[in-house]
């Protein structure tokens, strides 16, 4: 008889080897490839009892197939409902990651309280009590939310069928463990199978299902990376614990647009959606400020480039890039001095993008050409501007992506004035419009005389 071979798995990211190893070949992980003891057949027996159990006679026509009437029910968190493309949709699935302490299970309860009906937290972190406590503090203490501190998934499962709640908070999934799996809970295995029995439960009843997940030392989420490929959105809370704002970030969304951006305030009684615009700083005006406008997803935000040229003291240029790509910075710094006649070689360079966030968007490296320049020559940016335009290697500005949104973003605060590409749209606001190789120009004595303003 032939000897059955061995499967190896790795813990941390669910990569498999024909034979056991020291370091994972994915994830450069340590100690973390084990072997898989009969977890595959056992799971190939579920998934065969499972199939003959079940209601399903086969393919069907795609015009047989049944669609609800039931349209998207918002929640009533302004921010969240953005995010999310304007609410939740039956038997939707999302996975909420973050930092521990960077407010979680404070936007679940918030989110329990806002809907009509009935809700079910499952928590195997925490107890009713400690549960109940920050209810009293967010002022969610409902009788429509019932609470089960569980971390058996059969035994929830067993509660929602009874409940049949209108939603299903599992706080968090790595916490759950499956006892036909050998594994412990929050290995790979037990993740990937109990996501799987909760999101199968959530289809089927068409109730709306949130798994909390952990993230690593690296900021990704914990678990196999088929956990993200089971949900229909994957949710990022990100934060600074120094600053009492919070950023929701939609990394993936089935029944929306991604990487929305929801901004919330974190006060004594919860979050609250941020008014205004947070990321734009209101300070007085200094050389090496620029602001521009990024898109997150379908959102504009008005944010500011801060700049600052020293000289290089230990000889060898620093380039340092906070909230931007710092391989960006290093191009658009040889762009300003090859293009733009402003030396920088031989000077250290500081670039913080205001509040915080960390942007991807083309659209700001005007910004940041200009803020060098500004910082570079001691000369102060034109007050209420606003600067949009993608920066090339050859010193063209290029023109980006819903000029039109920006514009009206930027108009509604205040600014008076934006530098836009020759190409851009002509609205109601005083545009000077940058032509091919315009920051040739920077160091043109008429272009500073008309933006810029000595100290």
């Amino acid at each position: 008889m032939a000897r059955q071979s061995s499967i190896f798995e790795c813990t941390a990211c669910g990569a498999r080897f024909s034979q056991q190893v020291g370091k994972c070949g994915s994830c450069k992980a340590f100690g973390t490839v084990e072997e898989l003891r009969g977890a595959i057949k056992k799971g190939l027996d579920r998934a065969r009892s499972a199939f003959a159990q079940s209601d399903y006679s086969g393919p069907i026509s795609l015009m047989d197939v049944e669609i609800s009437d039931s349209s998207r029910t918002p929640i009533g968190l302004t921010e969240l409902d953005r995010v999310l493309g304007g609410g939740v949709v039956p038997g939707m699935v999302i996975l909420l990651g973050g930092e521990p302490g960077i407010g979680k299970s404070t936007l679940l309860l918030q989110w329990a309280a806002k809907i009509p009906g009935e809700t079910l937290y499952a928590s195997g972190e925490e107890s009713e009590r400690q549960i109940r406590i920050r209810a009293q503090r967010l002022g969610a203490e409902l009788p429509t939310i019932r609470l089960l501190a569980e971390t058996d998934v059969r035994e929830i499962l067993a509660a929602a069928d009874r409940m049949r709640p209108d939603l299903l908070l599992v706080d968090s999934i790595q916490t759950l463990y499956d006892p036909e799996f050998e594994s412990s809970a929050g290995s790979v295995g037990q993740v990937r199978g109990c996501a799987t029995l909760l999101a199968r439960w959530a289809k089927s009843s068409g109730t709306p299902l949130v798994l909390v997940g952990h993230v690593t030392k690296d900021g990704g989420l914990a678990g196999p990376k088929v956990l993200e490929h089971l949900v229909d959105t994957v949710l990022s809370f990100e934060g600074d614990r120094h600053h009492h704002h919070r950023m929701l970030r939609a990394l993936k969304n089935r029944f929306g647009a991604a990487f929305e951006l929801g901004v919330f305030a974190m006060m004594e009684n919860g979050l609250v959606p941020a008014e205004g615009n947070p990321f734009f700083l209101e300070t007085a005006p200094s050389p090496g400020c620029a602001a521009t406008v990024v898109l997150s997803g379908t959102r504009p935000v008005v944010i500011e480039i801060q700049a600052l040229v020293a000289s290089a003291g230990l000889g060898i240029p620093r380039r340092t890039a906070l909230g931007i790509d710092s391989q960006r910075l290093a191009m658009l710094c040889a762009v300003v001095e090859r293009r733009g006649g402003i030396q920088l070689h031989d000077r250290d360079v500081y670039i913080n993008v205001a509040g915080g966030l960390e942007i991807e968007d083309p659209a700001a490296d005007l910004a940041v050409v200009a803020a060098l320049a500004s910082s570079a020559t001691g000369r102060l940016l034109k007050a209420k501007c606003a600067f949009l335009g993608e920066v090339g290697l050859t010193g063209e500005v290029r023109p980006v992506s819903q000029l039109q949104l920006r514009l009206q973003e930027s108009e509604r605060l205040g600014f008076e004035c934006a530098v836009i590409p020759a190409s851009g749209l002509e609205r109601k606001m005083q545009f000077e419009c940058y032509p091919e190789k315009s920051v040739e120009r920077i160091r043109n004595k008429s272009w500073l005389e008309k933006n810029t303003e000595d100290l």
